[in-house]
């Protein structure tokens, strides 16, 4: 399939590096097909049908925004756009962590339909390259349906004038809800080694959104770093100040769970 990571020795830009991570693990790990087969007819019709919903508010609240969209409003926009993205990076950091470390597949409907995809993707790195864009997104777009509701019932509940005195807080929120509604989609093309628009090629390396080398760092086992998949600019600051280690222990020595048990239980299948 073209765009995904599989059979680099086909792909001679790959450097050594790069190789060698396409190489590990993947599709024929035993624990990455026992996951694989847990995805379900469910699961996906709520993929759908968040999908479809989603982006039909994203539309319908983009055609609102630029009807009141006022020049005077632009450093206010700008600011929102950045604050959007560093928030929305946080959340994906947050999001990421705790799916990654906490939690079993076992746990009813959330193991399955939500800490699964988790698990077979630090076994097949490569698995997420191979989903379609339903697949990809659909978790996504239901977690963004709330803000993006909300946006919508204002616009019709609200008179112009309070809309505009909102206009700024309503474009980060916005904006917060798109970099959220895209992060799997970043995270997919930062496992997509070949076979990438040229703009989303410069995107990362621009480092807009998630780079490829730089999230590389996050999927040396046990995984316990750099968690941050939208545009990875918070990873370094909350490695230095060992933010998630912190956070760990805290959760550790209050509930005596250990981090990352479950993830290290399918990772260790043979059969």
């Amino acid at each position: 399939m073209a765009g995904a990571e599989d059979g680099p020795d086909q792909h001679p830009e790959l450097d050594e590096d790069e190789a060698a991570y396409c190489r590990r693990w993947g599709a024929q790990h035993a624990g990455a097909r026992e996951l694989a087969a847990l995805y379900s007819p469910g699961k996906r019709l709520q993929e759908w049908c968040s999908v479809v919903l989603c982006f039909s508010l994203i539309a319908h609240n983009l055609v609102h925004l630029l009807l009141l969209a006022r020049w005077e409003h632009t450093p206010l926009v700008v600011l929102g756009v950045v604050a959007g993205a560093l928030i929305a990076d946080f959340l994906s950091g947050l999001v990421h962590w705790g799916a990654d470390t906490w939690g079993s597949v076992e746990l009813p409907i959330v193991g399955k339909a939500f800490i699964r995809p988790f698990r077979e993707h630090h076994i097949d790195p490569t698995a997420i390259t191979r989903h379609d864009f339903i697949e990809t997104n659909g978790d996504n777009c239901l977690v963004t349906l709330l803000p993006l509701l909300n946006m919508a019932y204002k616009f019709h509940t609200q008179s112009t004038e309070a809309l505009e005195q909102q206009y700024p807080w309503e474009c980060f929120v916005f904006c917060l809800t798109i970099f959220g509604t895209f992060t799997n989609q970043i995270h997919k093309w930062s496992h997509t080694y070949f076979g990438l628009p040229r703009w989303v090629i410069l995107l990362q390396d621009w480092h807009i959104i998630l780079p490829r080398k730089h999230h590389r760092i996050h999927h040396v086992s046990p995984h316990e770093t750099y968690f941050c998949i939208t545009t990875g600019w918070l990873n370094y600051p909350l490695e230095k100040v060992g933010f998630w280690r912190r956070l760990e222990d805290l959760i550790q020595g209050l509930t005596g769970e250990k981090p990352r048990a479950d993830d290290m239980k399918w990772a260790q299948k043979i059969k």
